[in-house]
């Protein structure tokens, strides 16, 4: 049997916990006294290297209160600088509720002076999923709209239920998106309909956004109400036989190649084709080193 290692974000920092061997990758074993607000799970057996980060906080719709936003940062240190993460799924332990952005009860208790720098320290944990060394799993179950959508559009891959509701509304409160909306969302669907979904605040289904390509994969929602988590555990199963190198130095390649015309995209790829043979050389037979 596979076992399971937790880190509870909302307690002991760093606190590693064993659960029973009978718990398996993809059970609701989670258990929640209002404290662990965010909770990391590190999955073992056969999907050792898939780390599982879960939203806890379904008073707030899981919203990004300033709690919220340090204990993010704390799991997304962890999973950083861990060698052995490979995949991680960013999911909601909250039942039809992915991420519902910035906590705007909080916000608006905030003085004056503490809004900037809260937004501004807000969207540089959102931006940090985009650097993770690593593939990252958006499992939209349940409903991701304003900074909630923009995380999910930070990571790499996203996959939502069929029910799952989810918008950029910025413009409904006469702001504009402020966690990378305005920029991730025109390079995944293009800048028309980017413009439309952030013009009018529209909310869309996850079937809609497959046919758009904001989602990877659109799937009926399970009794669980976790058909888009166990979705991104197949998707991450796919990566893992994977050379980690090699996903890391794609994923580096991809991402700054698409930001600069065809020429320096090569001169990336070329570079970062001899970092992968490089740090992988001394695994092959002579023959293939030899090439």
């Amino acid at each position: 049997m596979m076992s399971l290692t937790l880190i509870v974000a909302g307690g002991l920092r760093g606190l590693r916990t064993r659960l029973p061997s009978a718990v398996v990758p993809g059970s609701r074993f989670y258990s929640s006294d209002g404290q662990d607000i965010l909770q990391l799970r590190y999955l073992e057996g056969e999907d050792k290297g898939i780390a599982v980060m879960g939203f806890n906080r379904p008073e707030a719709k899981n919203s990004f209160s300033k709690s919220m936003v340090q204990k993010l940062e704390d799991a997304l240190s962890a999973v950083e600088f861990d060698k052995q993460v490979r995949t991680l799924i960013v999911r909601s332990l909250v039942p039809g509720i992915f991420c519902a952005g910035a906590d705007l009860k909080e916000r608006a208790k905030m003085p004056v002076n503490e809004v900037g720098p809260f937004v501004s320290r807000l969207r540089g944990m959102i931006g940090r999923f985009v650097s993770l060394p690593f593939p990252v799993i958006a499992a939209m179950d349940g409903t991701a709209v304003g900074g909630g959508l923009e995380m999910a559009l930070s990571c790499d891959f996203r996959i939502a239920a069929h029910t799952t509701k989810m918008g950029v509304v910025e413009t409904r409160l006469a702001i504009i998106p402020g966690g990378g909306g305005t920029q991730k969302l025109p390079r995944l669907v293009g800048p028309a309909k980017a413009k439309e979904l952030i013009f009018t605040a529209k909310v869309i289904d996850g079937i809609e956004a497959e046919k758009i390509g904001l989602v990877n994969y659109s799937v009926p929602q399970n009794d669980n109400h976790d058909a888009a988590y166990q979705r991104s555990l197949e998707l991450a199963r796919e990566i893992l036989p994977n050379g980690p190198i090699a996903v890391q130095m794609a994923k580096l390649a991809i991402d700054r190649g698409t930001e600069v015309d065809l020429a320096s995209g090569l001169a990336y790829e070329g570079a970062y084709y001899a970092q992968s043979a490089h740090k992988t050389a001394y695994r092959l037979p002579a023959k293939l080193r030899a090439m």
